[in-house]
């Protein structure tokens, strides 16, 4: 197994080259995963002063057969940065291992049709394809602005102006999977094609333990 340490727009010194292969124990890695490939390392630095206190970025990516695992942190330098994100590293890679262990075929599953009855406030798409919520229709109109320049680009109303631009491959898979890969690197949604409907998905984070999701019906018209 590599672990590549790179620096975003920094240098990375070799001492603490060194520190990462010492504090990335990679048979502690191993117990928890037997199928990693490899780790990437990146380190970045925040010049702002008034960010002193958190300047210093490390994120940590688990690449394997199975999901990918990632942690990042932010810290006044980059070896306590690298403690933090280790830290969380180890209890994701610790609950997809003990996920892994007791989870039996089936069990705990539950279907997208039944995400209403779980999660409250889901957004759903009517039938003529407007995204409604408890509150009601999600007016488009209502925050549009006139076209405007940003640098050589015409932004049509606030924007957004797009900086990047990433495409996955993404295999079908269920909410709870999905829900499970989320957890797993750290982010507030997550993209996915649900298998039981294979429709374009994403589940989101919304107030402590609850999740909603949106299923994007590309032919909602087809019936009429």
């Amino acid at each position: 197994m590599d672990i590549v340490v790179k620096g975003h727009k920094t240098e990375v010194p070799e001492r603490f080259r060194r520190h990462v292969t010492e504090k990335l124990k990679l048979e502690k890695i191993q117990k928890y995963d037997g199928k990693v490939i490899s780790l990437d390392v990146e380190v970045s630095k925040e010049h702002n002063p008034r960010l002193a206190d958190r300047s210093d970025r490390v994120e940590i990516t688990v690449h394997s057969r199975g999901p990918v695992v990632r942690a990042e942190a932010a810290a006044g330098d980059p070896y306590a940065a690298l403690d933090l994100a280790t830290s969380k590293l180890e209890a994701r890679l610790r609950k997809q291992h003990d996920k892994r262990s007791t989870r039996r075929p089936g069990k705990g599953r539950r279907t997208a049709a039944d995400v209403g009855d779980v999660v409250a406030n889901a957004a759903q798409l009517t039938d003529t394809g407007e995204l409604t919520t408890a509150e009601g229709l999600v007016e488009e109109d209502q925050y549009l602005t006139a076209p405007h320049k940003a640098g050589p680009l015409e932004v049509d109303g606030e924007g957004p102006l797009v900086v990047r631009e990433k495409t996955h491959a993404a295999a079908p898979m269920s909410l709870d999977q999905a829900l499970y890969e989320m957890e797993l690197v750290g982010h507030d949604f997550y993209l996915f094609v649900d298998s039981e409907t294979k429709q374009p998905s994403v589940v989101y984070r919304r107030h402590a333990y609850d999740y909603g999701v949106i299923h994007l019906d590309p032919y909602p018209l087809a019936g009429s």
